[in-house]
């Protein structure tokens, strides 16, 4: 079945009460069809379902229009083929963008900030450990969700916690086989934090839906990018940003205890931003406020987002 289906054959669209809250009109997409989110299912015998046989991303939208579309794409087919899953016809940024237009539209999401999540996993077959008979359709999901970013919580800092390590070694594979993460953002929420810090072997990789990053002396470090980190689009963009600025930058590692020494500390990702994070297990990191890298980093990141679909929207504009 083709991805996207001759728009005389697709099924109609939904009906929409602007009346009505949003959650009822809220549409997603599924294996080629438009269909009202509540009204989705996927096979009980789908390998994501069984398995966590599958991969994902996440774009932020702002004001209808995906940021940093290719980057996402670019990671999703990495992820795809080191798994070994045939690539759908949506990894190709205009089929994506045409499917993504009508659910942000649809779901009343075209104005404003939103994240779209794509989710592709082998698809459905009888369950069995060894990947299905070749030709097997992989499954295609794509939903969409209001965010309001967390200014006020930017503005003053948030608190983490340390944990270990305990995912698997393809850590730069966006997999949807997430429970050590959801343990360890549970574990933080219980504790009243924002992210949980891992912790492998003594030295920081990054955090359970982040990045994260440290400031020491002026110079800014992340873990570098290898199998026990995801290469974050938001994180890669950060870095770009430091060094245009004149920011010393250092792709290596810290410790746990450097951890606790960092002059300013942060997390980056796609719906997080850049969020400075001030305690660390009750322990207050730098002057306990958000430092001045930090927040001249997330300044510019915010102006780098809202030129970037500006400039877009623009090109759409002038095109049609």
């Amino acid at each position: 079945m083709p991805i996207l289906r001759d728009r005389r054959s697709a099924p109609s669209r939904p009906v929409i009460d602007r009346n009505t809250v949003q959650a009822a009109i809220v549409i997603c997409y599924r294996n080629g069809e438009f269909l009202p989110r509540a009204s989705a299912t996927v096979s009980v015998e789908d390998r994501g379902f069984i398995f966590g046989d599958g991969v994902y991303e996440v774009w932020r939208v702002i004001n209808g229009r995906l940021f940093e579309t290719d980057r996402h794409l670019a990671r999703l087919e990495n992820g795809l083929r080191e798994l070994r899953i045939d690539a759908p016809d949506i990894l190709r940024a205009e089929v994506l963008n045409e499917i993504a237009e009508r659910v942000l539209s649809e779901s009343g999401l075209s104005e404003g900030e939103a994240a779209l999540y794509l989710e592709v996993t082998r698809g459905a077959a009888p369950r069995a450990h060894a990947f299905p008979a070749a030709g097997t359709a992989p499954t295609v999901f794509v939903m969409a969700n209001r965010i309001t970013p967390a200014d006020a919580l930017r503005e003053r800092g948030a608190a983490a916690i340390a944990m270990p390590d305990i995912r698997w070694l393809r850590c730069d594979i966006k997999t949807i086989q997430l429970l050590p993460n959801v343990l360890a953002k549970q574990a933080a929420v219980e504790r009243g934090a924002t992210e949980a810090i891992l912790i492998r072997d003594g030295v920081v990789t990054e955090g359970s839906h982040a990045n994260v990053l440290g400031v020491f002396g002026g110079v800014l470090r992340t873990h570098p990018l290898n199998n026990l980190i995801l290469p974050g689009i938001t994180r890669g963009l950060v870095l770009e940003l430091a060094r245009s600025l004149g920011i010393m930058v250092e792709e290596r590692a810290f410790s746990e205890q450097e951890l606790f020494e960092a002059d300013e500390l942060f997390i980056a990702g796609t719906t997080t931003d850049v969020m400075p994070i001030v305690r660390v297990n009750d322990r207050v990191i730098g002057a306990g406020v958000p430092g001045e890298v930090t927040k001249r980093l997330s300044r510019e990141y915010r102006a780098l987002m809202d030129e970037s679909v500006a400039a877009e929207r623009d090109v759409v504009t002038r095109s049609g």
